[in-house]
């Protein structure tokens, strides 16, 4: 089987070899701009994402070992960053202009950071596995069902110090076992 590197070369000259390119990978890529955008508009990106990558055959460096994923899917963030400043640049036009504003145009770094975390994942997985019971317990209901204070020491069973310290050890503990992780 052909490397995408492989596809690529062949592609500049066999329009077989950058549909192959396509079948392998575009679920892929319309999965992750999915997580970050609308569905007509992920599918629209996919599209123009490999759109763009048969116009720049040629720019290609085969910089990991023969994939071509990397690549794709730097085509499609930077896709998706200028869509998201078209419509914030439209947004601010109509505001304006006083025209109603309808966008779901998320933050760009919003889309950025969540990405992020995403990579991050398995990491934050394990870290996770190795909290205390309660401290992982507290964290999770502070943290992810965003309950007050209050509610979650309710909950344990515990003071609302209790409860903030067992919290409060649970992020520092993360934070120590995911310092340095690069994603």
């Amino acid at each position: 089987m052909k490397t995408d590197a492989q596809l690529i070369r062949d592609a500049r000259r066999d329009a077989d070899a950058l549909g192959e390119l396509y079948r392998r990978h575009a679920s892929a890529v319309n999965r992750w701009l999915a997580a970050h955008a609308a569905p007509a508009t992920a599918s629209e990106l996919t599209a123009e994402t490999f759109a763009q990558a048969a116009l720049s055959l040629r720019r290609f460096r085969d910089e990991h070992d023969g994939s071509a994923a990397p690549w794709l899917f730097g085509i499609a963030r930077n896709l998706l960053r200028r869509s998201y400043e078209r419509e914030r640049i439209e947004a601010n036009a109509r505001r304006r202009l006083g025209m109603p504003v309808a966008s779901t145009a998320a933050d760009f770094s919003r889309v950025e950071e969540r990405d992020r975390a995403e990579r991050l994942e398995p990491q934050l997985a394990a870290a996770l596995d190795g909290l205390p019971a309660a401290q992982r317990e507290a964290l999770e209901l502070r943290v992810v069902h965003d309950l007050p204070y209050d509610r979650v020491a309710a909950t344990l069973d515990c003071s609302e110090t209790a409860a903030r310290i067992r919290v409060s050890r649970a992020l520092s503990t993360l934070a120590r076992r995911l310092k340095g992780v690069e994603a």
